[in-house]
């Protein structure tokens, strides 16, 4: 059994070379100095009958207690996750059996704000005890980079650079991007978002940048996996525990870069009850081939509806293999791969049936469980966690229910308020730059 203070030093690479990490470094650091990911050498046991349901933020500190207590945050972890997290998590009934877990209600109005606002909190923490300063470089594919710059603007020794491949977000997305905010500094890439994610990961090892105080806010943080496993707890209670539902739910989750999965499984090997996991995905299908060929080969990025989920080369793979040995993955998780067309399909028979209107990502999810029951392949309970709220796509909404849905105030916002951002190649050498340029690291 993992007693708190072991807590303290467990997260290790998934390389096995950069080790015996307390989570404050491991945060910190970011990607490993193996070029691996951090993961807990041991997950913390949590028993689902001692976390309250009563509120979100109540249920979210039974469960972090046992992560985060004994570590360097002790004193102050609470204050900063009630600060992060206080925005609602519904939970919304559709029918056959379907429900689902609203994650869009915080500042960006996408599921990335419980990991970017939690992490930005514990690393301001850890840098204002320590008089260090970091630059945040994160790729970004939609809504990760909105979530960072909104998160980590104004805290003290933190700049945040923030990568994303022109014409592969939609246009609400990029003007959530390139706001302009105090210590952030949006680049447009020429490229796809595996090229943005390759230019993260290559400046961890790249001479050019050795000078450069370097962390990251992508999923490969560990630190954004902590907060996003509270929703899955979240959700599974409250659908056994508040609306009765006997049998422990399948969770579908919309997948690309497959960090938001990897939480979920965390979650689950902690404690929380499940009846499996499904990850849906676009036609970037790299894991559905992988669950299906263990010599499934990543691919180049296609452009989708659903571009958050545009990922050909997953980083939390990587984890996922690490948490499941062997031939153990495909006995809890499956995948299948949506179409645009598909996509468009479910949003409009969803909206038609139950009046309910899902993004095109929740849309992928929808149709990912419809499909698997179909098939045969599921039954049973299904949460779908809805990764983004749908007017970020408004072109989208139109073309499936022949309108655009209500703006939030928020998105209006941005419509006049200042821009910042700068147009680069893929190229590490005049990223390397330009950040020096911006940031004086």
């Amino acid at each position: 059994m993992v007693t708190m203070n072991d807590l303290t030093t467990i997260y290790d690479s998934t390389r096995g070379i950069d080790t015996g990490r307390t989570l404050g470094e491991a945060i910190e650091t970011g990607l490993a100095t193996d070029g691996g990911l951090f993961l807990p050498k041991q997950i913390p046991a949590v028993n689902p009958e001692s976390v309250s349901t009563a509120s979100f933020l109540d249920m979210s500190l039974d469960v972090l207690a046992h992560w985060l207590d004994g570590t360097e945050f002790t004193d102050t972890w609470r204050k900063r996750v009630m600060d992060a997290l206080s925005f609602p998590v519904p939970i919304i009934p559709l029918d056959d059996g379907l429900f689902i877990c609203e994650l869009f209600h915080g500042p960006t109005l996408s599921f990335k704000d419980f990991g970017a606002r939690t992490m930005a909190r514990l690393l301001g923490d850890r840098l204002s005890r320590t008089g260090e300063e970091r630059v945040i470089l994160v790729a970004t594919s939609g809504d990760t980079g909105s979530a960072v710059a909104d998160g980590f603007a104004g805290i003290g020794g933190i700049q945040v650079v923030l990568l994303f491949p022109g014409g592969g977000v939609s246009e609400v997305q990029e003007r959530q991007l390139i706001a302009k905010r105090p210590g952030v500094h949006p680049f447009r890439v020429e490229g796809s978002f595996d090229d943005c994610q390759r230019l993260v990961k290559s400046a961890f090892q790249h001479p050019s940048w050795s000078s450069v105080p370097l962390s990251t806010a992508n999923s490969i943080n560990i630190a954004r996996l902590l907060p996003q496993m509270l929703y899955y707890w979240w959700a599974v209670l409250n659908v056994t525990k508040g609306l009765g539902v006997k049998d422990d739910p399948l969770v579908c989750v919309p997948s690309g870069n497959l960090g938001n999965l990897t939480a979920g499984v965390m979650a689950h090997f902690s404690g929380m009850p499940a009846g499996g996991f499904r990850a849906a995905h676009n036609v970037n299908d790299f894991f559905v081939r992988f669950l299906n060929d263990p010599g499934a080969v990543t691919g180049s990025t296609i452009r989708t509806l659903s571009n958050a989920m545009d990922v050909g080369a997953p980083s939390n793979f990587e984890r996922l293999t690490k948490l499941f040995p062997g031939f153990a993955m495909r006995g809890m998780l499956s995948a299948d791969a949506t179409t645009d067309e598909q996509t468009l399909a479910t949003m409009s028979a969803i909206h038609e049936r139950t009046g309910y209107l899902p993004d095109p990502h929740t849309a992928v999810g929808i149709h990912s469980v419809e499909q698997g029951r179909r098939r045969g392949d599921l039954s049973g309970p299904a949460i779908i966690m809805a990764t983004a709220h749908p007017a970020k796509f408004p072109e989208t909404c139109e073309r499936s229910i022949g309108r655009k849905p209500e703006e939030p105030e928020r998105l209006s916002r941005l419509r006049e308020a200042p821009k910042a951002v700068t147009d680069i190649a893929a190229d590490i050498h005049q990223l390397a730059e330009e950040v020096r340029l911006r940031t004086g690291a």
